[in-house]
């Protein structure tokens, strides 16, 4: 079993991103860390929960890389086949864990990850211009 050390960063970074009901960019991180660690350390610790399936990265409609927690069933395992929503008015990324998408390909593919992202107007965003 690989073991992996809890840092000061890690531990900030995990709390900032379960504590969100949205995905997060880097800069978004590391002004809720309060100067607890440099971007570079940032970007070293988002990489490494995401090799340890522990965030995903999603894109948003502008190319930014928003990270959000991964969820796990009760037998720990890894939880990804979901797809997104990128409001095109306040660049929020959600989640959406219901929405499960589906596609055909050919036997001679193997698929290795999905990036699933519906695009519109967030529910507060659609809300505000009724």
């Amino acid at each position: 079993m690989k073991t992996t050390r809890n840092t000061a960063a890690k531990t900030a970074v995990l709390q900032i991103l379960t504590k969100s009901k949205t995905a997060l960019s880097h800069t978004e991180i590391q002004k809720q860390t309060n100067d607890l660690c440099d971007r570079v350390t940032i970007y070293r610790v988002l990489d490494r929960l995401v090799n340890d399936d522990v965030i995903h990265k999603v894109v948003n409609l502008d190319g930014t890389v928003k990270y959000a927690k991964c969820h796990h069933n009760a037998q720990r395992v890894h939880i990804h086949n979901h797809a997104h929503f990128s409001c095109e008015n306040c660049h929020e990324v959600t989640c959406l864990e219901n929405v499960k998408p589906s596609y055909i390909i050919p036997h001679n593919y193997k698929v290795n990850d999905i990036n699933f992202t519906l695009s519109g107007l967030c529910p507060n965003c659609l809300n505000s211009n009724t």
